[in-house]
């Protein structure tokens, strides 16, 4: 400790000290506002929102709003917060994060910032892991916030537009962070301003802030849409790896150049990666040959095979480096992720780079087809746009430096309650999985025999599912909590802290529910009362007996010591194993916990397995007899704080090349949004048009050039030929010897609007600027779309640019920028063919089409002008432009995928009518 900090206490001391003096006004207003009828309370709601109106900031009434929240929750919850929970909603509403132990009641604190914000009308959203604690405590806290005349929604992942806009018009809004990330990517890809469903990201309270922000911010949000199919190329590649062999030990070669160690494939588990050897290509070409997907004599190597390669990469990973009940589980005929931090199935996520339809092919389900990115973003960028965002979790003390870097977020470790009472006993390090499970069946039945409950945390459902064989064998009584359980995770959670209960848990961040000593007894009555088959009259009887038993219990499990935590492996973060800790003990209640290690777990294996193994060798150590010292355990924290730097150091260079694409979103969705509320586009629309004119003039005619460097010719014929505009420059050169370029520029752009204003003068403007808009969100859209597909594409190997001396990441930036100035450049060129070669046809004119057409028995085989839709009220037949005055019938050829599109817009046909099919 520093002498400046000893003299004038640390940062986090200083805070508390100044929250403590807002804590004393709080309670001093208490007396006051007990006497208040429940009709005088209530109106203080209206008195705020009024006083906040005429200019009274937030912080100024904060210590009134939190006292009365505070009474209000006294008289409708049944519960006061403690000071201390004041002091962590204070930190919450401004905008730090509330390091808060479990048991310590975050719900209850996350009500007082939400109140106080939720005056403003603006909205406030709280964040939640899952859509089970985004319902629960929505119902729960909205009894509170109604009472007091604040709205509550509920943004759950099945909410359909209008539950979701209801939702968000709310005063206070509950949900996941998924579904509000996935809200506003949704919202920026509507076509009518009526279809949003946000409202703005103003103010956020993030629960579980570490599981949100930092274990799921390696993973981007995605909207995607169907691409290309390659279902059957990862069939056959998935019979590939079954044929190569992992490579052990180093490659070594002897006197004649031969491979001693042979191997086809390295694999590397901490990047989570598969490299193939020199003698794995010259193999999997063989196999590849032999199963006639390379051509003979072809090499891995050429750019052509590039798929090819990816595809042989994405099966070798899914068959050695992804395991079924660890990282997935197979439901329904379905591969579905395993949240690696909590343990829950992620319904709807997928593996990206063809790694999902790799472990399809794996597990011979049905493969779905592969996906285009149409929009994307990242937590952290998310998060980043709220005006402010504030969090709340019992582990983010760990990571307070990333929070820090990333969202400007300060940490506050808040005190308990009441004293931690929790004995945090030294890790026991064995020599095999063998031993350790022993030793763990020893300490189990020993808690069971004494009737202590014990929480065993496992971190992952094959190892969750192999201890409940052990226990089973050993005749002793459990309950099983993974992801295939999650329907009775609440029940479970409940009895966890009953006497002899023994209960195996796979990650326990954000269970949301108590582990009470004695078992929670509300949580029993709640089932009680929902039961149906016991009749209303026993209820209240049956409701008296648990109640009674639950005192004699709770007096029990205390005498045994109180809950007993055992983890069996050490996760490769702190806070997971923190996490596990903290079940224990909880408001004051004694508790213990033990770790339990093999040399063959992940993470010793990995960091400091071989260093150990040899420790233990040399001392001779007898077998089943375990390393137990501080040294060991200091090790294992420092190989934890390692792989924690690793994955900041991921998920920060994941955020350095998403910020390049993110100022990129910023522009277009800004664009898009002002297109939409535009209600005149003919200014936007003339300025395209005059930009495209004014550079396509600029090529045959430079700027400062003479007479004799102007291609008019050329100039003439891109007119007649692209725009179907006769425009005789030749003879005005020749008649006018004093035409300068400039005034030929004028008579181009005055004509061109000429021929424009006809067209909408033939519908009338208010149609036209509805069709104008709509053709400028598809091609914008369209574009956007294009252009992720080709960030993905650079960032796969941008790194190689290292090799030639070059920051990869600068040089990223640069290309993604020349990507995008030329996708802006398409789409205004896009918008204004469109435009302007769009016939305009009268009603008559369509139905005698129409007549004709059917009369002809034309086949349904039609090419139409990509993003025009037929809209025969306004006039507009989009079907048909200048440059095609028929329906082209089937007579024409067959086109392949990657040919020039036959509507003539310059694409291939697998981007433009191929999509539509």
């Amino acid at each position: 400790m520093s002498i400046l900090t000893s003299l004038f206490g640390s940062r986090n001391s200083r805070l508390l000290k100044q929250y403590g003096k807002t804590v004393a006004k709080i309670n001093s207003l208490e007396p006051a506002l007990e006497k208040l009828s429940d009709a005088e309370l209530q109106a203080k709601t209206p008195e705020f929102k009024e006083r906040l109106a005429k200019g009274e900031s937030l912080d100024s009434i904060l210590p009134e709003a939190f006292a009365v929240c505070r009474e209000a929750s006294k008289r409708v919850l049944k519960m006061r917060p403690f000071d201390v929970q004041l002091i962590g909603g204070m930190a919450l509403h401004a905008g730090k994060i509330a390091e808060m132990g479990t048991g310590e009641g975050k719900t209850l604190v996350a009500t007082l910032p939400a109140y106080l914000n939720g005056l403003t009308g603006k909205g406030v959203h709280v964040v939640t892991v899952n859509d089970y604690l985004a319902q629960r405590d929505a119902e729960w806290m909205s009894r509170l916030y109604g009472w007091l005349g604040l709205t509550t929604g509920i943004n759950l992942s099945n909410s359909d537009h209008d539950e979701k806009q209801l939702a968000y018009a709310a005063d206070i809004t509950y949900g996941t962070n998924n579904e509000f990330g996935f809200d506003y990517l949704r919202d920026n890809m509507v076509y009518d301003t009526e279809d949003r469903v946000q409202r703005g990201l103003v103010y956020s309270i993030v629960d579980e802030v570490d599981s949100i922000l930092i274990d799921e911010a390696r993973t981007p949000l995605i909207i995607s849409g169907q691409s290309e199919n390659n279902t059957d190329l990862y069939y056959k590649l998935n019979s590939v790896p079954k044929l190569l062999t992992l490579q052990i030990g180093e490659e070594t070669r002897d006197g004649k150049g031969k491979i001693e160690v042979p191997g086809d494939f390295t694999k590397d588990e901490k990047a989570n990666q598969v490299y193939l050897t020199d003698a794995g290509y010259e193999k999997a070409e063989k196999i590849l040959t032999s199963m006639g997907l390379l051509a003979e004599g072809a090499s891995l190597y050429d750019a052509s095979n590039i798929i090819l390669v990816h595809h042989l990469y994405a099966a070798l990973r899914a068959n050695t480096l992804f395991h079924r009940d660890q990282h997935y589980v197979v439901q329904d005929g379905q591969v579905i992720i395993v949240d690696e931090f909590t343990g829950r199935l992620m319904e709807g996520r997928r593996w990206s780079d063809g790694l999902h339809q790799a472990v399809e092919a794996k597990e011979g389900v049905k493969i779905q087809n592969e996906n285009q990115t149409l929009a994307s973003i990242t937590f952290q960028n998310y998060f980043r746009m709220y005006e402010k965002l504030s969090g709340m979790t019992g582990t983010a003390d760990t990571e307070a430096y990333e929070f820090q870097e990333i969202y400007g977020l300060e940490t506050v470790v808040i005190p308990p309650n009441k004293k931690n009472q929790r004995t945090d006993k030294q890790d026991q390090v064995y020599k095999t999985d063998e031993e350790k499970y022993g030793a763990m069946l020893k300490d189990i039945k020993d808690c069971y025999e004494r009737g202590q409950p014990v929480l065993v945390g496992t971190t992952s459902i094959e190892n969750s599912e192999l201890l409940s064989g052990i226990l089973n064998k050993a005749g002793l009584p459990h309950n099983v909590l993974n992801a295939k359980q999650h329907e009775r995770e609440a029940e479970i959670v409940a009895q966890a802290g009953r006497p002899k209960m023994i209960t195996i848990a796979t990650n326990m961040a954000g269970r949301g529910t108590d582990i009470v000593l004695g078992g929670n007894v509300e949580k029993q009555i709640e089932f009680l009362l929902a039961d149906d088959s016991i009749p209303e009259d026993q209820k209240e009887a049956k409701i008296s007996q648990l109640r009674n038993e639950w005192q004699s219990l709770h007096d029990f499990v205390l005498a045994q010591g109180g809950l007993h935590i055992i983890g069996t492996e050490r996760h490769e973060s702190r806070r997971v194993d923190n996490q596990l800790r903290g079940r224990a003990a909880r408001q004051g209640d004694p508790g213990s916990s033990r770790f339990y290690l093999s040399l063959d777990d992940p993470l010793l294996r990995i960091f400091a397995g071989d260093k150990m193994r040899s420790i233990m060798e040399r001392l001779k150590m007898p077998e089943g007899e375990p390393i137990e010292s501080g040294i060991v355990t200091r090790s294992i924290e420092s190989a934890q704080r390692k792989v924690e730097g690793r994955n900041f150091d991921m998920r920060k260079q994941l955020l350095e090349y998403d910020d390049v694409a993110n100022d990129q979103r910023k522009v277009i969705y800004q664009q898009r949004n002002e297109l939409l509320e535009l209600t005149d586009t003919t200014e936007l629309v003339t300025s395209l048009r005059h930009g495209v004119f004014t550079d396509m003039f600029r090529t045959y005619v430079p700027e400062q050039s003479v007479e004799e460097q102007w291609d008019i010719e050329g100039l003439e014929k891109e007119f007649a030929n692209q725009w179907k505009l006769d425009i005789p420059l030749a003879s005005m050169l020749e008649e006018s010897k004093t035409l300068t370029d400039e005034d030929m520029l004028e008579h181009i752009i005055k004509t061109v609007d000429e021929f424009y204003q006809a067209k909408v003068d033939l519908v009338g403007k208010e149609a036209f600027a509805a069709y104008e808009r709509s053709v400028m969100l598809q091609s914008l859209d369209n574009y956007w779309r294009e252009h992720l597909a080709a960030l993905d594409h650079l960032r796969q190997g941008i790194h190689l640019r290292g090799y030639a001396q070059k920051n990869p990441k600068q040089e990223y930036k640069f290309e993604a920028f020349q990507l995008f100035s030329q996708m802006l450049d398409m789409i205004k060129n896009d918008v204004t063919k469109v435009l302007m070669l769009v016939r305009i046809q009268t009603r008559e004119e369509v139905e005698m089409a129409a007549a004709m057409q059917e009369e002809a028995q034309y086949s349904d085989v039609s090419y139409d002008r990509p993003g025009i839709e037929d809209d025969s009220d306004s006039g507009i037949d989009g079907a048909e432009t200048e440059e095609k005055q028929q329906p082209v019938v089937n007579t024409v050829p067959k086109v392949g995928r990657n040919d020039p599109c036959p509507c003539q817009s310059g694409k291939k046909y697998k981007h433009c009518h191929g999509r539509l099919e």
